[in-house]
């Protein structure tokens, strides 16, 4: 740090002693719960194949997009097939097993399912070599399951691609880590004075400031965030994904992190910005359970006609969002089948009415669900 600079957060004489205005969040904090507790209603009057459709939703979005923060984009087939093979969901056909999905799979897994047990550095170590099943980040070997040590210069925290990231701040130094953790760990598990989803943003940043892995602090971060969230709804079941919203903000998220880190230790912005995601991640879940019924009516409409895997595969691309027009040569491309195959299998969806063609015609004959 160039002098004259003000001190990070972690280099104050108060670290890591937390203040914020619990008067200036009460209208957040109160918005925050009602959608939580509305959430969880509406959940509860869905029935168990209904709720697990919802939870297989969510965790998927969670996966990919809190890999898409880090630049990494995973295939959603594959996350979906392994969340439901760990679930027990039964989706039909699954993609082949990727471990490279699968460990951030179990990491998200394993923080929500098992909310209650203890964090500990065991634990952490477990994610992070789960996520790095390897050994290396990219072309890069790095040290995994353990904590980072500096070899290769101070950790910094960036954003953007290779050669125009930016530096929004600086870690503390590898052989402060030990007693870094405990400090966080000790608090996580044990104390228990602040309101449930404020934990959550305090968590979040927290082991964000400390960043204590080579590779992997994000996503790491964010499942001890969704871990607190988890206790907060006394649920395992995830029904909104906070990563997708962070996503969907990640200008912002950035930004907002910067400036805490090069502030004072009153973070009620920093916990402003967060319930506010989460508000926003709760509401949007709204537009989950909506794909779920439909998905529901819609099979339940027809679960009476004959089927084989190809046309219930993309039936259900379809309905969870299919991007662009579904043409026959698309079909093609997604079943694995030829274009004769394809163009029959939706011409006869057509003649039962499952599929209707759009306006447009000739080479341009695009389908969509029918809605009569």
């Amino acid at each position: 740090m160039k002098s004259g600079e003000n001190p990070y957060i972690w280099q104050q004489q108060d670290w890591p002693h937390w203040r914020y205005d619990v008067q200036q969040l009460m209208g957040l904090l109160g918005q925050v719960h009602r959608a939580q507790g509305n959430l969880l209603g509406r959940m509860q009057t869905l029935g168990l194949g209904l709720r697990e459709q919802a939870t297989l939703l969510v965790l998927t979005e969670d996966v990919v997009k809190t890999s898409e923060i880090e630049g990494e984009h995973l295939n959603p087939d594959a996350v979906r097939s392994s969340i439901a093979r760990r679930l027990g969901v039964d989706i039909g056909a699954l993609a082949p097993a990727d471990r490279h999905v699968d460990g951030v799979v179990d990491m998200v897994l394993d923080a929500t399912t098992n909310h209650h047990q203890a964090l500990t550095p065991e634990r952490l170590f477990g994610w992070h070599a789960a996520l790095f099943p390897t050994g290396y980040s990219g072309m890069v070997q790095i040290r995994t399951g353990r904590w980072r040590d500096d070899s290769s210069g101070p950790m910094q925290v960036v954003s953007g691609p290779v050669g125009r990231q930016k530096v929004h701040f600086e870690a503390p130094p590898a052989h402060l880590l030990n007693a870094e953790m405990s400090d966080l760990l000790l608090w996580f598990n044990v104390d228990q004075k602040d309101d449930s989803v404020v934990r959550a943003g305090l968590a979040h940043l927290w082991f964000v400031t400390i960043h204590p892995f080579d590779d992997g602090n994000g996503r790491i971060a964010r499942a001890v965030g969704d871990m607190a969230l988890a206790r907060a709804d006394q649920s395992p079941q995830r029904f909104y994904s906070l990563s997708a919203q962070i996503q969907r903000e990640r200008k912002d998220y950035y930004d907002m992190l910067e400036r805490t880190q090069k502030g004072s230790l009153d973070v009620t912005d920093w916990l402003a910005w967060f319930l506010g995601c989460l508000l926003r991640a709760m509401q949007g879940a709204e537009v989950t359970l909506s794909a779920v019924m439909v998905r529901a009516n819609f099979w339940q409409r027809w679960a009476g006609t004959p089927m084989n895997e190809r046309q219930i595969k993309l039936l259900n691309r379809l309905l969870d969002g299919f991007e662009g027009k579904l043409t026959s040569s698309k079909w093609a491309a997604v079943a694995k089948c030829s274009p004769d195959t394809a163009l029959r299998d939706i011409n006869e969806l057509v003649t039962l009415g499952v599929l209707t063609k759009t306006p447009e015609g000739g080479r341009s004959t695009a389908y969509e669900l029918s809605r009569s």
